[in-house]
Parts: C-alpha cells; sequence; structure tokens
C-alpha cells in the first residue's frame, strides 16, 4: 500500500496552517504594539532628516 500521497496532502496541509498562525501571530502582535512603540529618538530624527533633504531641494528648486 502506497501512502506517499497521503502524506504529502498531510505535509501541505499542516504547513499551511502553520503559516497561517505564524502569519495571525505577526499580524496580533504588530497591531498591539501599534505606533505607541515607535523610539521617539528614531522619529525625531527622521522627521528632522525629511526636513533637511526638504530645505535641500527647495534650495536646488531656486
Amino acid at each position: 500500500m502506497d501512502l506517499g500521497g497521503v502524506n504529502l496532502v498531510l505535509i501541505e496541509v499542516i504547513g499551511a496552517a502553520v503559516l497561517l498562525l505564524v502569519i495571525a501571530y505577526a499580524v496580533m502582535r504588530t497591531k498591539s504594539t501599534g505606533k505607541d512603540s515607535s523610539n521617539p529618538t528614531t522619529e525625531r530624527a527622521t522627521r528632522e532628516l525629511y526636513q533637511k533633504e526638504d530645505r535641500a531641494n527647495r534650495n536646488e528648486e531656486a
């Protein structure tokens, strides 16, 4: 009796279920932390960088 096809189907179903669980966990974890978990220093540095690039672009256009 050949069970190769059954094993393949089981592996595919279990693999898909595990992948679904991992993705669901990652989405829930990301949503629960939200923007509050962002580092204020990183946010400030990013804002400053954007402002600096904006000024540089305006100076090039003038």
